[in-house]
């Protein structure tokens, strides 16, 4: 991850966090950007409109991490509209953005993209390939779920991870012993020690609670961080009550990531803390890092509680000279769009 952000929450190559847009992923190497790509998008006659051109613009980035922020951005508020730019990118030079495409597919169970998921089941990145089965498995072909299931006994690190992130998605709670067995595997690395804890939140494994706890309570900010998502991800009453508690953290991105995991979990406790960044110009002392890290996150708050007087900053956000915070403003527009 970029900056001070960049910590064990990387957990493997496209796994995107709460603070993707600030994300270097590894293997994702830039290619230098246009003379325009930093610019705000041309302002449309409708927030939506505008949201649309942000996301389509994003999707043909030269910067790799805005394309694969753009992709994640199609993929989880489920705009079949703006799939076939994705599915262009199944076949991109950078691996990360195939893999997030051929994720893209599955989640929005894209079936036009079928065929092209084809070549990626045997692609030269085992990632790639554990993507596109995952995207395979969501358009009814199960028997490439399987894949996923055996990538958690990879030697390789990466490809553990992420293995371990998509058995959390797909929902594959007959995985929890490997999950388990990996997690306590001495040769894994943090980051798949980390992803296992996650993904057995995603599975509602309660017995990780205490873990996460632990985690959301460290002295370093970026494992809050961390915590704070995979509490969220658990989704219990007991874990809604320890994410109102990391609303008074002292680090004002833990306490927005906490407004944002609330808010996922239809609770409104962090509207305040999401309110001060505008009202009170928080970002108007900080350096341009620090405030696009902080734009970004309120702008993924506002989309996860989708209150009215949060929603009216999202045109002041679309307009940001950041593209990162654009493109989390364009995901917040799509999430209230569907409430």
């Amino acid at each position: 991850m970029g900056n001070r952000f960049k910590t064990k929450a990387a957990l493997a190559v496209t796994i995107l966090l709460l603070v993707w847009s600030a994300v270097l992923i590894p293997g994702c190497h830039e290619t230098p950007p246009s003379l325009f790509s930093d610019q705000p998008a041309t302002k449309a006659t409708s927030v939506e409109q505008e949201a649309v051109q942000i996301i389509q613009q994003a999707l043909v980035d030269p910067d790799a991490v805005a394309r694969v922020n753009a992709i994640e951005v199609v993929g989880t508020t489920g705009r079949a509209d703006l799939m076939p730019g994705v599915q262009r990118l199944l076949h991109d030079q950078v691996v990360p953005v195939r893999y997030a495409a051929a994720l893209a597919v599955g989640d929005v169970q894209y079936a036009p993209a079928q065929q092209a998921l084809y070549p990626l089941l045997q692609d030269g990145n085992s990632n790639v390939i554990i993507a596109a089965s995952y995207a395979m498995g969501r358009l009814g072909a199960t028997q490439y779920l399987e894949v996923i299931r055996k990538a958690l006994e990879s030697r390789d690190q990466e490809v553990r991870a992420n293995a371990a992130f998509l058995v959390g998605k797909i929902k594959d709670r007959g995985a929890l012993r490997m999950l388990k067995r990996a997690e306590e595997d001495k040769y894994s690395s943090d980051k798949v020690k980390l992803q296992c804890l996650q993904a057995r939140a995603m599975l509602g494994d309660e017995d990780v609670l205490q873990r996460l706890w632990a985690i959301a309570y460290s002295a370093n900010a970026d494992d809050r961080m961390v915590g704070v998502q995979g509490i969220g991800a658990l989704g219990t009453r007991r874990a809604r009550d320890i994410l109102v508690t990391k609303l008074d953290d002292p680090v004002l991105e833990v306490r927005l990531a906490a407004a944002g995991q609330l808010g996922v979990l239809r609770d409104p406790s962090g509207k305040p803390e999401v309110l001060e960044v505008f009202q009170k110009n928080l970002t108007g002392t900080m350096d341009r890092t620090a405030a696009e890290r902080v734009n970004v996150l309120a702008a993924l708050a506002i989309g996860n509680i989708g209150t009215a007087d949060l929603t009216k900053y999202l045109p002041q956000l679309l307009g940001n000279e950041s593209k990162y915070v654009r493109i989390a403003a364009a995901k917040a527009v799509f999430q209230t769009k569907t409430r």
